[in-house]
């Protein structure tokens, strides 16, 4: 059996999993939170997927939760071995053939997924300064499991290498070349394990080429973005330099002038990091509605409430105009995919965000779109024009295959 371990670290979590490649499901898997602060907070999760025939669940489940301090990322590591060695799956028994991890941000530097040496983990860290929330964790992960696994392949996965492929006209903001050059500013795009993972799911699923295809992903959680993939390469992404572009998300503003910092800082006087807090942590859906989870969103919709119409009218608007500009700028579509959280739950999101796409000839099934099921499944009209599909991610598989390219 195959097996990839597959981590994922941020400034004070870490969410593991260890997945069986030959199945391509988890063995095992767990978060471990609140890292450094005085008490953390221990998930862990044993699966087994049930034998072919057997009157049971495709997936049978234990989960073990713990509280205790957790200093480092170092302490979190010893801490996934331990629950591995206590709950099993035995990590002798299944050990890894190379260890995943999830990078943020790669840059321009990084294009695909890379074997880590010192080298690799100095660039990454240099590259914390695009990243500031999210490179630095990683590189304590990385660090921590390469001290733990040190016989065994390490490998960088970034959210921003699908989008490499982006045109020059895409990346580019249109500011002061040498100024931009001298302080890497461009777009890089984020989700990208995602963006990928779906695409290539899709095309499995209409039964066509995915170098044939002219797709539009919408990956919609508490972070969002959506991306323009023609013949499987990002074209058009809404995310740019940092996570904060593009659509409206859960504590992000998405798109905003940019000139409202400066009229933040001049007239409001706020410093930079107030400024930052407020679009990355206090905007987007809790700025406008006080809510995050768009469960609570839509039962405030439902019951008539003024902000919650708001904020769903202002989030569902960006989509659309997402949509209608990605479609120009593929020239057609041919598969328009929802994933994460919303995209994957909420019905109403998906029907507004195609909404007005009824004179190209895209048409989702009411019946269809709000029946719920696991998996896959098309939501578009048997007459549509473009496949309109749900379809889960899985960005801990993308990453273990990733990986596992390079073994």
């Amino acid at each position: 059996m195959s097996v990839v371990l597959v981590i994922n670290s941020g400034s004070s979590s870490l969410k593991y999993s260890l997945m069986d490649m030959e199945r391509e499901v988890p063995l095992g898997e767990g978060l471990i939170e609140r890292i450094g602060q005085d008490t953390g907070e221990i998930s862990h999760t044993v699966r087994r997927v049930a034998d072919a025939g057997e009157p049971a669940p495709t997936t049978l489940d234990a989960t073990h939760r713990s509280r205790r301090p957790i200093a480092d990322h170092d302490e979190a590591v010893q801490v996934m071995l331990d629950q591995f060695s206590e709950h099993g799956p035995q990590l002798a028994e299944y050990p890894p053939a190379a260890v995943g991890h999830r990078v943020v941000h790669g840059g321009a530097r990084f294009f695909a997924p890379t074997l880590i040496d010192n080298l690799v983990e100095i660039n990454i860290e240099d590259l914390s300064v695009l990243a500031p929330l999210h490179n630095p964790g990683a590189v304590a992960g990385i660090r921590a499991g390469r001290r733990s696994f040190p016989g065994v392949p390490h490998v960088a996965v970034f959210d921003t290498a699908f989008h490499q492929s982006l045109p020059t006209a895409a990346y580019t903001y249109a500011i002061d070349r040498a100024v931009a050059e001298r302080h890497r500013i461009r777009r890089y795009g984020f989700h990208g394990t995602s963006h990928k993972f779906v695409s290539e799911q899709a095309a499995a699923f209409v039964g066509k080429p995915l170098d044939q295809l002219k797709q539009i992903v919408f990956h919609l959680g508490n972070g969002a973005s959506v991306t323009a993939i023609d013949g499987g390469r990002s074209v058009e992404t809404s995310m740019g330099m940092t996570p904060l572009e593009g659509l409206v998300m859960g504590t992000r503003s998405g798109d905003i002038d940019p000139a409202v910092v400066l009229h933040l800082g001049r007239v409001a006087q706020l410093e930079s990091r107030e400024i930052d807090e407020l679009l990355n942590k206090r905007s987007g859906m809790l700025g406008l509605a006080g809510r995050i989870d768009m469960r609570d969103i839509l039962a405030g919709v439902e019951a008539g409430e003024e902000a919650a119409t708001l904020a769903f009218d202002v989030y569902t608007h960006r989509l659309r105009a997402y949509a209608g500009a990605y479609i120009a700028q593929l020239g057609g579509v041919d598969v328009i995919s929802f994933t994460a959280g919303v995209g994957e739950n909420a019905a109403r999101v998906r029907a507004e965000a195609l909404a007005t796409l009824g004179f190209l000839g895209i048409e989702i099934d009411h019946d269809r779109n709000e029946r719920r099921q696991p998996g896959i499944r098309r939501i578009s009209t048997d007459a549509s024009k473009a496949d309109v599909l749900v379809v889960p991610t899985d960005e801990e598989l993308e990453i273990a295959r990733q990986a596992l390219s390079l073994t």
